[in-house]
């Protein structure tokens, strides 16, 4: 008589395709985001400044004043919150886009072998920007007020300032945020995926060598941004403005446009876009190359 031996949780074969799919998207989306926000802090932070204040007349001109005031690190000033909470976050965002593109497969009954169209490929993309939400709230108002306010010592600090009105005050800016990456993460997506069809070689897609991925993470990036900076700029300034001076995103939107014109709704959108393609290339980057170091573990 022969005994079987029950799989082990350690055994790939213990968890199903989908359940392996869907943990490999979520570690490498974390990989990915910290390989971004090593590349593009430095312009994200000028951008939030370029977008909350009319002190500085462009890109050069409010770098050179943060390096002036603050030294070079200043233009990492603000990186700890980002960092600590983009691991979370993009873990999300890529669990999110796998989860999305199970949930169009569902809807539409195709099994896993039989590519997405475009459409479905960016109503995918879109349903990854709610998990994230969650999370990416709290972290941004963490971030843009460390990134404008110089009194504030660190994520702590800026976290007991923010908690000061309650624990509601850690989501201001969420509807302005799902704006932006709902229809950021469609072109996201959408755009990678297409680059991805167009870059690959014989191998195929799934076999894109590392200069195909920074060229396709790079122009995701700039085609996401193309689309959300205007809910960006609506979200900087209802997260960094003083309690009372806003009642929501249509207040805001329409005294933003009152005092500064519709130009102004694009403020910050030269270092949105010169940040987009080397900190979504890096992150692409990252995502890939983890991901197939987990293809060879399990």
């Amino acid at each position: 008589m022969t005994s079987s031996t029950p799989p082990s949780p350690s055994d790939s074969t213990f968890l199903s395709p989908s359940t392996r799919q869907s943990i490999k998207s979520f570690l490498s989306g974390g990989f990915g985001g910290m390989c971004l926000v090593f590349a593009g802090h430095p312009l994200d932070l000028i951008k939030v400044r370029l977008q909350t204040s009319t002190e500085y007349s462009g890109i050069w001109d409010c770098a050179k004043k943060t390096v002036q005031r603050d030294g070079i690190l200043g233009l990492y000033r603000g990186m700890a919150a980002p960092l600590v909470g983009v691991v979370p976050i993009f873990a999300l965002v890529f669990w999110g886009y796998d989860w999305g593109q199970r949930v169009v497969r569902n809807v539409r009954k195709k099994d896993a072998s039989t590519p997405l169209t475009l459409t479905e490929t960016g109503i995918a993309g879109g349903l990854s920007a709610l998990p994230a939400t969650a999370l990416m709230v709290p972290a941004e108002r963490v971030k843009c007020l460390l990134q404008v306010n110089p009194n504030l010592r660190g994520p702590g600090h800026a976290l007991s300032h923010i908690l000061k009105s309650g624990p509601l005050g850690l989501y201001v800016g969420t509807t302005a945020t799902l704006l932006r990456d709902g229809p950021g993460s469609v072109a996201y997506f959408m755009t990678y995926e297409v680059l991805k069809e167009m870059l690959a070689g014989e191998d195929g897609k799934d076999k894109l060598k590392p200069g195909a991925v920074l060229a396709a993470g790079g122009f995701a990036g700039m085609a996401n941004w193309s689309v959300s900076i205007p809910p960006d700029v609506l979200k900087s300034r209802l997260q960094t403005a003083p309690e009372g001076t806003y009642t929501g995103l249509i207040d805001v939107f329409r005294k933003t446009v009152a005092q500064d014109g519709f130009k102004s709704l694009f403020r910050g959108l030269g270092p949105a876009m010169v940040r987009a393609f080397p900190a979504n290339a890096s992150c692409f980057l990252g995502v890939e190359v983890s991901k197939n170091a987990l293809d060879a573990v399990f």
